[in-house]
């Protein structure tokens, strides 16, 4: 029994889960909307939300803090310097004044081939 094991498997090995959390995380930030499974939406939703977190806060910190913030961040999206950039120069002061919800999915029904539940997942417009 999986009691109490956090994250979603996806059929993968952990090499595999990371690399495809990292390439669609990325396009997530570069294209702020993407059509995927709900399964991998919501495997990559919390860990987004978390970066912009870090983004949004180190705003507000000193010199020292925003560069481990950025870091930090680079780190987890694998060294993407342009993704980097994006995420803390346009993203993050757009939510400066929000308290979290950064993203929403919206359902579009079941992919034709396989008929896996498809969703929308893009950044909060304010």
């Amino acid at each position: 029994m999986r009691h109490q094991v956090a994250g979603y498997r996806l059929g993968r090995s952990k090499d595999q889960r990371t690399a495809l959390r990292r390439t669609m995380i990325r396009q997530f930030f570069t294209h702020e909307r993407m059509q995927t499974t709900r399964a991998k939406a919501m495997s990559i939703r919390g860990e987004a939300e978390r970066l912009i977190t870090i983004a949004r806060n180190s705003i507000k910190g000193s010199d020292v803090d925003k560069v481990n913030a950025r870091r930090q961040v680079a780190a987890r999206l694998g060294n993407d310097a342009d993704t980097v950039r994006k995420l803390f120069d346009e993203i993050a002061p757009r939510y400066e004044e929000r308290n979290g919800g950064y993203t929403r999915m919206f359902q579009l029904g079941p992919r034709l081939g396989d008929a896996a539940e498809m969703v929308l997942i893009e950044l909060v417009e304010e």
